[in-house]
């Protein structure tokens, strides 16, 4: 597999776990579940999705190579570039 295929792929899977987070809150406040311990294991499993995704977006370029391609093809590439 690719790079470009092993993050989106990886990109996916985080966005597919945010969705689904997402999906219970908006059930549970829909059937004014918003309290209790259902409420707070869903809130928890949100934030562990939402930071997942976070961290995932702010990794830094595993290959150091692709940064300079870049910079030698005239692209202004930096150390702040994400993994995708």
């Amino acid at each position: 597999m690719t790079d470009a295929e092993e993050c989106r792929f990886q990109s996916h899977k985080l966005l597919l776990e945010l969705d689904a987070a997402t999906t219970m809150l908006m059930m549970l406040v829909s059937a004014r579940q918003s309290e209790g311990s259902e409420w707070l294991l869903a809130v928890r499993r949100h934030k562990l999705a939402y930071e997942a995704w976070v961290e995932f977006l702010s990794a830094p370029a595993t290959d150091p190579m692709s940064l300079l391609d870049r910079r030698t093809a005239g692209g202004m590439g930096t150390l702040a570039d994400s993994q995708c």
